[in-house]
């Protein structure tokens, strides 16, 4: 498995670079994590609606191909894309985003915060907010898109949507639960427990 850090880079060209890398893959391409944050953007997934983005502060839009409604990423949120190929691994999708909450309700409790998952609802939450979301698109038993998590960001832009789809669903960031992480120590640290996750779904 290739870990590759990028930085903060813009969202559209990162998402077509998944996309040509799942494109081109072969039975022999590794699988890769990609750690990034990227500057202010709303996505819009398959299953997105328009009417869930409640006003127009001047963030850009991007409509994508992931599953799941509007969510925002914006600096200090860590976003890992997971490109998998699961046939290989054995791993079904169910599992995959099984693997993907336990790798953060892991990280967050290493740092002394419980976090759980909700039926239905994926992501994971702290008490009523919500922590990390997750989108993924699988093409040819292959995934990308993958997870943000909240740490030390301006959580205001998600006030202009309903987030994940759902009204008033309130947010929240390590930051804010005393883990005084950066988004590029959270991303390290996240990735590890992911790749515990997978190894564990995969053996």
């Amino acid at each position: 498995m290739e870990v590759r850090r990028l930085g903060q880079v813009e969202y559209e060209p990162t998402w077509r670079a998944m996309q040509e890398f799942t494109a081109g893959r072969m039975p022999e391409t590794p699988d890769e994590l990609w750690i990034v944050e990227h500057p202010p953007v709303y996505t819009l997934g398959q299953a997105g609606k328009p009417e869930h983005i409640l006003e127009e502060i001047g963030i850009p839009i991007v409509k994508i191909d992931r599953g799941g409604q509007v969510t925002y990423h914006g600096p200090g949120q860590v976003v890992i894309y997971l490109l998998l190929d699961l046939a290989r691994l054995k791993i079904k999708v169910r599992e995959l985003v099984t693997a993907i909450e336990q790798g953060v309700i892991d990280f967050l409790a290493a740092h002394g915060v419980r976090a759980e998952r909700r039926a239905g609802a994926p992501g994971v939450y702290v008490g009523e907010a919500k922590i990390a979301a997750l989108g993924l698109k699988i093409r040819n038993g292959c995934s990308y898109h993958g997870l943000s998590l909240n740490v030390d960001m301006d959580l205001s832009p998600f006030a202009a949507i309903n987030p994940c789809g759902y009204a008033g669903l309130k947010v929240t960031q390590t930051k804010n639960l005393d883990i005084p992480l950066s988004a590029h120590e959270a991303g390290e640290q996240l990735s590890q427990y992911l790749l515990q996750q997978l190894d564990q779904q995969h053996g």
